[in-house]
């Protein structure tokens, strides 16, 4: 399975209230993130940069915008480059995959994250590896209690990416989202929490258990950290051509059944996506949509199936690092 990917998509879920806090950490404990001072709040704002991926896409005589992003982040991305400030403060709405700043879905999440359809019960030696991975990322021993398995295994790997200083705290997804309702902008989600779910979460209980093994093996081993930590860095730098081979070197891509995983998380929802983002231009709205930047990659990427629907789409290069 595609457990770093899986890992990344999940990451932004961790800042539902509710699912999971981190606490304070003694120094043997990953950094977790704090609130910043207002000396580091202005020295982000004096430092910004862009990063990540931006295309202008424009259609009856009006201007969007599609952002590619990752679920996870450092204090540094919080603050807006110059090119993607103007486009976000340019648009009139802000799209994401789902929008986890609203209170009725962030409570719909929660629930379907907490409540399984089919009950999983774990055999013990996986519920002691989890325990295990617990009490190594510093969190509560009954913090993650109640969260699916194959979440608790999840919201581990991501959790560990804190020794390389990436948090889900600072997925861009929140940053963006704090800042278009500072600016009274409209929030929408262009999928449903239902879709997420099932993509994360197997319907069977059997291929649940696995895929907790899988993702504790790829934690334990250190392969998940490892894909996470290389694919933050080539959205950091902008590295579109990098990206693009994410397949060569994810370590998620070695058999039939991970690449048709790969197509189901990635290419089999850009049309979908795509579609809900021309509606809402077509609304009169000027939109700025961000999604997982491996969305804007392969045969079926957002800005081709952007442009099959009549959009001009235009990749805005920033500077490289």
């Amino acid at each position: 399975m595609a457990i770093a990917r899986r890992a990344a998509l999940c990451g932004a879920l961790l800042l539902s209230p509710g699912l999971v806090r981190a606490q304070t950490p003694p120094s043997a404990c990953p950094p977790v993130a704090q609130m910043p001072t207002a000396t580091e709040l202005q020295a982000g704002l004096d430092a910004a940069r862009d990063r990540g991926f931006l295309w202008r896409i424009s259609r009856d005589g009006r201007a969007s915008w599609l952002y590619g992003t990752v679920h996870i982040g450092k204090l540094a991305w919080a603050f807006p480059g110059p090119q993607v400030r103007a486009a976000l403060v340019g648009a009139d709405t802000l799209a994401l995959e789902i929008d986890l700043t609203d209170p009725a879905m962030t409570a719909q999440l929660s629930t379907q994250l907490r409540t399984p359809t089919t009950p999983v019960a774990l055999p013990a030696e996986l519920v002691q590896r989890i325990q295990q991975q617990v009490a190594a990322a510093c969190l509560p021993e009954q913090a993650l209690a109640g969260l699916h398995p194959v979440m608790q295994a999840m919201t581990l790997t991501v959790l560990a990416a804190r020794w390389d200083g990436l948090d889900p705290s600072y997925a861009q997804e929140l940053t963006l989202a704090g800042f278009a309702r500072a600016s009274n902008k409209t929030v929408v989600s262009l999928e449903s929490v239902e879709s997420q779910v099932s993509l994360l979460i197997p319907a069977q209980a059997e291929q649940a258990v696995t895929l907790a093994d899988q993702s504790l093996q790829q934690l334990e081993k250190g392969g998940a950290r490892r894909v996470l930590a290389r694919l933050a860095q080539v959205w950091e730098r902008g590295l579109f051509d990098e990206l693009g081979r994410y397949e060569a070197w994810c370590e998620c891509a070695l058999n039939d059944d991970e690449r048709a995983f790969m197509r189901r998380l990635n290419d089999e929802r850009n049309p979908a996506l795509a579609d809900a983002i021309a509606a809402q231009h077509v609304q009169r709205r000027s939109v700025f949509a961000a999604v997982g930047a491996l969305h804007m990659t392969g045969p079926q990427a957002l800005p081709l199936l952007l442009a099959q629907r009549g959009f001009a789409v235009e990749r805005i290069v920033f500077a490289p690092m």
